[in-house]
């Protein structure tokens, strides 16, 4: 994000002399630019410059450590040893630094100044001496990344430049300015400059604007200047990679030539690094017009630059000193005929090029590049770049030739240089074309009465030209807004400029006959009743990864199947997940690394792979999409079910006074997710089944009907050893809708309470021990009828007098009629067809 110094503000805009960071971003936010944060100053309190007096070498174990005495222009009775002195002007200072020599300017941190890191100096005894401030480094001043001695001003600044001692240095290096972070949207790429930032605040305060770009004459372009040929057969959406590309040359610069120093603290203020003066000027010159620049060693140069595609096989060295594979898309600056690559096009320059100490003829490039070829480039290679974000933002086409103008004024002013007369501009831009609207537009859309005249006024505000006939608008848009190109981009600018507080708040009325859907109100009952059974809710991203592969899940498994996202937020998460476990396990194993219980749950879409999936269409705007446009669009949607799944592990409540907590096993794993087809009223049924990530022989499907809806039981031991996640932890996974699916039309019919009393029977069966408990219940519960209120399973004994094939479950009837005292016959009854269905059914006897 940029940042924006106040000094250099008010070059280009007129600023109150008491203008600070916050006032500044109160002024901003009122246009849309959203502060992101106010960087307080490097240095607070006092850096001067100090005269080293007299200088006393201390022997301390072998290590360089100095006692100097510094005059900072003010009388100080500093002690030294701790005798009695008269007062002298000069205080006493240990350093440590091996290039501190008697007579040296130097930069002095006083008592309660503090520096970058909260460092606040303090006069301390140290060494035998009093030590009452500090001589400092580049490195403690966050100047730069030398810490090998103290900042000598004689080297430091240039000659005859030094202030008188005691003169504070925080503003004329640039360590006391408070500093704006700004948030500019991806339409608002004119924010990237200072001169952007000016004119918005302008808009903001009415204060005059100066723009810069009003008083720089660029040289004319001839066919003297230095050759440059486009070659671009493969455009990106049918732009052009290049539509203008302007070169400059200046000879004869001194290659020892400093940056000014107003430059180097404008800089260091903005967040870059000096560097070279060359370099550091096309940097100042982005940073102030908007406009990326580049700079060659012109003697490393062959004729003729030549913008194209990367070649296959192609690599680049960076100026990061990174080798690079180049891919056909990228767009790439060369020379030697377009044999030898320079550079990433907007992006980055190459090495083979690049400016050094010896360096006296400089190329400038200033071009304007397509953005989504840029940023396309810049993700690609990973290289962010000051000119990339600016490019893929959008970049002015017409500042090419001013911005390049302007390196060669500072080259020729500072370098000594020598311009060449020509120079090359290649320009096969268009100018925006006009558009049409109604100028009473803003109005209907944003609700204020705004006149034809404001909207009018508002436009050439922000360097639109317009003509009206009526109250119908025609509009060409400034070249440096290239996001306006209708009528409702041109709403939102007069909503933004006219002020977004004079817009009323309205709130609209609720329409009657709305809430919930049925869907809705019964996933929110599912997870309350399973919270209040001890489980946490958690939420997952819906990306997934190779997941499959830990939870033993078989290559053939459609599951495996998943979408592939064609921008993944993560390289290890490419794809949207096809069940909850896939995430939900992540979020356990998490857990149990910090020490929580496992006892998690998660309720969300999932989504299916549709056997056929082509591309969703994009429909054309400003319209309605025709009905074959959405019949595809909906056709390339995939299944996306609702699920709930869990995760769990020991106890799902603490133990206490009247009993030990109990871990839960693979039957809580089946009740809970039976408990979830209750809330809903739908009997979950389940039955013995084999699926991975479960454990063999610990694992039930669960049906609604005919309809297998979901799984639940123990995981595998290697799954858990793969998840990092406690042995004999249980899950369970069902698919919602299919559940929702079986709920019955009438389950919202009232039956009557019976007032007569109920009858208990209970009945023990001895069966198979291979009989699922769950088929015997339900056969006993279809047996007993209508007059069956609950039937309940209580007891499963086994021993070996009943034998080691068998087992005897026991069951609860409580029966009731709705309008009759049950007799003893009917009981009976009861009784009977239940064992007779038992016998049947299940070759069962009673017990």
């Amino acid at each position: 994000m940029p940042y924006v110094p106040i000094e250099w503000l008010r070059e280009h805009v007129d600023v109150p002399a008491d203008l600070d960071a916050t006032k500044l971003a109160a002024d901003l936010v009122k246009v849309g630019l959203e502060p992101e944060q106010i960087v307080p100053a490097k240095v607070t309190g006092d850096l001067v410059v100090g005269h080293v007096v007299s200088l006393e070498r201390l022997n301390h174990k072998n290590k360089t450590i100095s006692y100097a005495r510094v005059d900072v222009g003010e009388l100080n009775d500093a002690p030294g040893t701790g005798a009695e002195a008269a007062p002298v002007p000069s205080r006493g200072v240990i350093c440590g630094a091996p290039n501190l020599e008697q007579g040296q300017n130097v930069l002095v941190a006083l008592p309660g100044t503090v520096l970058p890191g909260g460092f606040e100096i303090s006069a301390r005894k140290t060494y035998g001496h009093i030590s009452d401030g500090m001589i400092c480094s580049e490195l403690e001043l966050g100047l730069g990344e030398d810490h090998t001695g103290i900042i000598v001003l004689d080297e430091f600044l240039p000659e005859g430049e030094i202030p008188p001692v005691g003169t504070s240095m925080l503003r004329r290096l640039g360590l006391g300015t408070e500093l704006l972070e700004i948030n500019v949207t991806p339409d608002r790429g004119y924010c990237y400059s200072m001169r952007g930032v000016a004119r918005e605040y302008s808009h903001s305060t009415g204060n005059a604007f100066r723009d810069p770009v009003a008083f720089i004459r660029p040289a004319p372009a001839t066919d003297a200047g230095f050759p440059v040929t486009v070659q671009d057969e493969r455009p990106l959406h049918g732009n052009v990679g290049c539509d203008r590309f302007v070169t400059r040359v200046v000879r004869g610069v001194d290659p020892a030539a400093p940056s000014p120093d107003w430059m180097k603290r404008r800089l260091t203020e903005a967040g870059m690094r000096p560097i070279s003066l060359a370099v550091d000027i096309t940097n100042y010159v982005m940073l102030d017009l908007g406009q990326p620049l580049h700079a060659y060693d012109l003697a490393k140069m062959r004729e003729g630059v030549v913008v194209r595609r990367a070649r296959p096989g192609e690599r680049l060295t960076t100026l990061d000193d990174v080798d690079r594979a180049l891919d056909p898309e990228d767009l790439l600056i060369t020379d030697d005929g377009g044999d030898r690559v320079l550079g990433f096009a907007g992006v980055m320059g190459g090495a083979s090029t690049e400016i050094d100490a010896d360096t006296t003829d400089v190329l400038i490039e200033a071009a304007h590049f397509d953005p989504s070829t840029v940023a396309r480039s810049s993700r690609r290679h990973r290289l962010p770049s000051e000119a990339a974000k600016r490019f893929e933002r959008g970049v002015d086409p017409e500042l090419a030739p001013v911005a390049a103008q302007r390196v060669v004024d500072f080259l020729v002013e500072y370098g000594g240089g020598v311009a060449d007369p020509e120079g090359t501009d290649l320009n096969t831009t268009a100018a925006p074309a006009p558009f049409r609207m109604d100028g009473m537009l803003p109005a209907r859309h944003v609700g204020v009465d705004y006149t034809v005249e404001q909207v009018v006024e508002t436009m050439e505000e922000i360097g639109c030209r317009v003509q009206r006939d009526g109250d119908q608008l025609t509009v060409i848009a400034p070249t440096w807004r290239p996001d306006l190109v209708q009528g409702v981009d041109i709403v939102e600018e007069v909503a933004r400029l006219r002020g977004y507080d004079q817009i009323p708040s309205v709130v609209p009325p609720a329409p009657a006959g709305r809430g919930l859907t049925p869907d809705q109100r019964r996933r929110r009952a599912i997870m309350r009743a399973l919270a209040e059974h001890g489980l946490n809710e958690v939420l997952s991203y819906p990306f997934a990864g190779d997941i499959y592969e830990k939870l033993d899940v078989p290559a053939d498994d459609p599951r495996r199947i998943m979408m592939r996202l064609a921008n993944p937020i993560a390289d290890d998460q490419p794809y949207m997940r096809s069940t909850l476990l896939a995430t939900l396990v992540d979020a356990a194993r998490r857990n149990v690394g910090r020490g929580n219980a496992l006892a998690v749950v998660e309720s969300g879409m999932v989504t299916k792979r549709p056997e056929s999936h082509g591309p969703s269409p994009l429909p054309p705007l400003a319209k309605l999409p025709s009905d074959d446009d959405l019949a595809a669009i909906h056709a390339s949607v995939p299944a996306q079910p609702w699920h709930v799944a869990a995760v769990a592990a020991g106890p799902l409540a603490p133990g206490g006074a009247l009993g030990d907590a109990r871990a839960v096993d693979w039957g809580d794993a089946i009740e809970l997710a039976r408990m979830v087809g209750r809330t809903v009223g739908v009997d979950l049924v389940p039955a013995p089944a084999t699926l991975a990530p479960w454990h063999p022989g610990r694992c039930a499907e669960l049906r609604a009907g005919d309809a297998v809806v979901g799984h639940a039981g123990e995981l595998h031991p290697r799954a858990l050893e793969a998840l990092d996640l406690p042995q004999r932890s249980v899950a369970f996974e069902l698919d919602l809708d299919a559940i929702f699916a079986a709920v019955p039309e009438d389950q919202h019919q009232v039956t009557p309470v019976s007032t007569f009393p109920a009858a208990k029977e209970d009945i023990a069966l001895v069966m198979a021990a291979s009989t699922p408990a769950a088929r015997a219940l339900d056969v006993v519960r279809r047996a007993a009828g209508e007059l069956a209120e609950d039937v309940r399973l209580f007891d499963d004994y086994r021993s070996e007098s009943l034998g080691a094939d068998l087992k005897s479950l026991a069951f609860a009837l409580r029966l009731r009629a709705p309008d009759r005292t049950l007799s003893a016959e009917e009981i009976a009854g009861v009784r009977e067809t239940v064992l007779a269905a038992a016998a049947d059914e299940l070759n069962a006897r009673l017990r």
